[in-house]
Protein backbone atom coordinates (compact mmCIF):
# COMPACT_ATOMS: atom_id res chain seq x y z
CA UNK A 1 0.00 0.00 0.00
CA UNK A 2 1.43 3.67 -0.90
CA UNK A 3 1.92 6.32 1.44
CA UNK A 4 2.69 9.68 1.49
CA UNK A 5 6.16 11.21 3.63
CA UNK A 6 4.73 14.61 4.53
CA UNK A 7 6.48 17.30 7.04
CA UNK A 8 5.52 17.02 10.67
CA UNK A 9 6.85 19.75 12.46
CA UNK A 10 10.67 20.19 11.79
CA UNK A 11 10.41 16.27 10.98
CA UNK A 12 8.74 13.87 7.94
CA UNK A 13 6.03 11.69 8.95
CA UNK A 14 3.98 9.03 7.56
CA UNK A 15 0.39 8.66 8.54
CA UNK A 16 -0.67 4.99 8.69
CA UNK A 17 -4.17 3.54 7.13
CA UNK A 18 -6.55 2.46 9.77
CA UNK A 19 -6.94 -1.07 7.69
CA UNK A 20 -2.80 -1.25 8.74
CA UNK A 21 -2.65 -0.11 12.13
CA UNK A 22 -5.77 -2.76 13.19
CA UNK A 23 -4.00 -5.22 10.85
CA UNK A 24 -1.41 -5.52 13.11
CA UNK A 25 -3.52 -4.49 16.45
CA UNK A 26 -1.62 -1.43 17.47
CA UNK A 27 -3.06 2.14 18.59
CA UNK A 28 -2.08 5.59 19.20
CA UNK A 29 0.74 5.84 21.82
CA UNK A 30 1.74 2.33 20.54
CA UNK A 31 5.46 2.00 20.24
CA UNK A 32 6.89 -0.25 17.12
CA UNK A 33 10.36 -0.83 15.91
CA UNK A 34 11.53 0.71 12.69
CA UNK A 35 14.22 -1.39 10.52
CA UNK A 36 15.82 0.49 7.99
CA UNK A 37 17.62 -1.68 5.35
CA UNK A 38 19.26 -1.20 2.29
CA UNK A 39 16.22 -1.20 -0.15
CA UNK A 40 13.54 0.13 3.03
CA UNK A 41 11.93 1.22 6.30
CA UNK A 42 10.35 -1.85 8.02
CA UNK A 43 7.85 -1.10 10.94
CA UNK A 44 7.11 -4.26 13.17
CA UNK A 45 5.74 -4.76 16.45
CA UNK A 46 8.48 -4.71 19.24
CA UNK A 47 9.40 -8.30 19.70
CA UNK A 48 9.11 -9.16 23.82
CA UNK A 49 12.34 -10.30 25.71
CA UNK A 50 11.93 -14.19 27.49
CA UNK A 51 11.24 -12.23 30.62
CA UNK A 52 8.68 -9.85 29.62
CA UNK A 53 6.81 -13.32 28.08
CA UNK A 54 7.40 -15.30 31.42
CA UNK A 55 6.15 -11.87 33.82
CA UNK A 56 2.96 -11.87 31.15
CA UNK A 57 2.46 -15.32 31.63
CA UNK A 58 2.37 -15.22 35.40
CA UNK A 59 0.47 -12.17 35.85
CA UNK A 60 -2.43 -14.20 33.44
CA UNK A 61 -1.78 -16.89 36.06
CA UNK A 62 -2.56 -14.86 38.95
CA UNK A 63 -5.43 -13.21 37.50
CA UNK A 64 -7.14 -16.08 36.63
CA UNK A 65 -6.87 -17.37 39.97
CA UNK A 66 -6.19 -20.78 41.42
CA UNK A 67 -9.59 -22.50 40.44
CA UNK A 68 -8.03 -22.36 37.18
CA UNK A 69 -4.70 -24.04 37.42
CA UNK A 70 -3.52 -26.54 36.12
CA UNK A 71 -3.61 -30.46 37.51
CA UNK A 72 -0.26 -31.51 38.82
CA UNK A 73 1.28 -33.98 36.51
CA UNK A 74 2.24 -37.41 38.79
CA UNK A 75 5.82 -38.09 36.50
CA UNK A 76 6.19 -41.71 38.20
CA UNK A 77 9.04 -41.75 40.99
CA UNK A 78 12.40 -40.24 40.76
CA UNK A 79 15.21 -42.12 38.77
CA UNK A 80 18.43 -40.24 38.75
CA UNK A 81 19.30 -36.81 40.06
CA UNK A 82 16.47 -35.07 39.46
CA UNK A 83 16.04 -33.88 43.04
CA UNK A 84 18.06 -30.58 43.39
CA UNK A 85 18.90 -29.76 47.11
CA UNK A 86 19.55 -26.38 46.95
CA UNK A 87 18.39 -23.02 48.95
CA UNK A 88 15.81 -21.88 46.54
CA UNK A 89 14.38 -25.46 46.52
CA UNK A 90 14.28 -26.05 50.18
CA UNK A 91 12.23 -21.99 50.06
CA UNK A 92 15.06 -20.42 51.72
CA UNK A 93 15.69 -18.49 49.22
CA UNK A 94 13.30 -16.63 46.47
CA UNK A 95 13.31 -16.01 42.79
CA UNK A 96 13.56 -12.14 43.40
CA UNK A 97 16.74 -13.07 45.65
CA UNK A 98 18.46 -14.86 42.76
CA UNK A 99 17.14 -12.08 40.09
CA UNK A 100 18.69 -9.68 42.18
CA UNK A 101 22.15 -11.12 42.60
CA UNK A 102 22.93 -11.49 39.17
CA UNK A 103 21.88 -7.96 38.46
CA UNK A 104 24.21 -6.73 41.16
CA UNK A 105 27.33 -8.86 39.35
CA UNK A 106 27.02 -7.41 36.07
CA UNK A 107 29.73 -5.21 35.31
CA UNK A 108 28.77 -2.19 32.71
CA UNK A 109 31.09 -1.57 29.22
CA UNK A 110 33.16 1.08 31.34
CA UNK A 111 34.34 -2.15 34.60
CA UNK A 112 35.65 -4.18 31.35
CA UNK A 113 39.45 -3.86 31.34
CA UNK A 114 40.01 -6.54 28.36
CA UNK A 115 38.63 -9.26 26.21
CA UNK A 116 37.22 -12.51 27.47
CA UNK A 117 40.11 -15.40 26.79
Amino acid sequence: MKVKVSKWGNSLGVRLPRTAIEAVGAKEGSELDLTVERNGLYLRQPRQTSAELLADMVAEMKRLGPENAPETVDWGPDRGSEIIDDEYSRGEITLEDLLGSKTAGKRGPSARTGRRR
